[in-house]
């Protein structure tokens, strides 16, 4: 062998050391890669197991999940104009009667002392039932104890602003002791002005 042969031989495997060692650096580096990429993984998954732990210093009850806020309508106390507030209901008595439960909690009257129930003494709802988008309501005798139209015209109002809050609601029909009466005879959608 010449030494020129012995050249090239030994230049071949100096290039084959340095392929093998910039392919087992290669490797090496992609290792690291891949064992910082699984490292950061499952420290990512246990943070999040930390927020799924997390407890709120006040848990919501069973009760605060099944209640809604209704609207109701009122007499403001100082100019007689008809005013709205929010009661909070539970939903499963909502969705029994909506109808008698609302007016209902009308007659119950108001938690803001700046408002004034439209309800004479007394009244009770009998019943309250939907029938071709008009709510049928029932009352006793001692609805029919207002003094004036005025009263009558709040009464009315304030069930129809309650009342037609519900989609499936266009008016209201007042009976009395489950019977028609001369002084609330038709059937009320909307009340346009006051008398």
């Amino acid at each position: 062998m010449d030494n020129k042969t012995i050249i090239i031989k030994k230049e071949r495997t100096d290039i084959m050391n340095k392929k093998s060692l910039f392919i087992i650096l290669f490797l090496i580096i992609i290792g690291l890669i891949i064992y910082f990429i699984f490292n950061h993984i499952s420290i990512t998954n246990n943070t999040d197991d930390s927020y799924l732990n997390y407890t709120p210093q006040e848990e919501i009850s069973e009760e605060q999940t099944r209640e809604t806020t209704i609207t109701l309508y009122y007499l403001n106390k100082e100019n007689n104009q008809i005013k709205s507030q929010g009661k909070i209901v539970n939903i499963s008595d909502l969705a029994k009667n909506p109808y008698k439960l609302i007016v209902n909690k009308l007659i119950e009257g108001p938690t803001d002392e700046s408002l004034k129930s439209v309800f004479p003494e007394n009244t009770r709802l009998i019943d309250a039932s939907l029938i071709n988008n008009c709510v049928i309501l029932n009352f006793s005798e001692d609805l029919l104890n207002f003094k004036d139209e005025t009263e009558k015209f709040n009464i009315i109002n304030c069930l129809l602003n309650s009342l037609t809050q519900l989609n499936e609601v266009n008016s209201i029909k007042i009976l009395i002791n489950n019977k028609p009466t001369e002084k609330m005879d038709q059937e009320y959608s909307s009340i346009s002005e006051n008398p």
